[in-house]
């Protein structure tokens, strides 16, 4: 049963993979087609490859790196502040900044849990 959970599973991140690579060709044929390249392309491309480096990290580990998918929040929340129209509401910009300080403040106390710098001693160290 085990193995067909992560056949499964193995399956799926390979879905992802594909479909993010295909997401990332589709992304530089348009900046091809439009002969433009914005700031809103290059964090969605970079979104793509921190998604990749998920994809590999749980390839090789066979578990999920918490601060992958925080910093791929961080960097979506980024990208929709810059996307963000000028006649949004201000207080929009107010509350997403602060996700993103929440969501850094979480990666940073997730990656010091583990540190040797606080001295707390945990077996388990597949998270940092």
């Amino acid at each position: 049963m085990n193995s067909t959970i992560r056949n499964i599973q193995l399956t799926a991140v390979m879905f992802v993979l594909v479909a993010t690579v295909i997401a990332f060709l589709l992304e530089i044929k348009d900046m091809y087609l439009e002969r433009s390249i914005e700031l809103a392309d290059l964090l969605l491309m970079f979104i793509y490859i921190e998604v990749i480096g998920l994809v590999r990290s749980y390839w090789e580990t066979r578990s999920v790196r918490i601060s992958y998918p925080m910093v791929i929040a961080i960097t979506a929340l980024a990208r929709y502040i810059i996307l963000q129209d000028k006649n949004d509401d201000p207080s929009n910009l107010v509350y997403i900044s602060s996700a993103i300080l929440i969501v850094a403040i979480a990666t940073v106390i997730i990656r010091l849990r583990n540190s040797k710098f606080l001295k707390i001693d945990d077996k388990k160290t597949n998270d940092i």
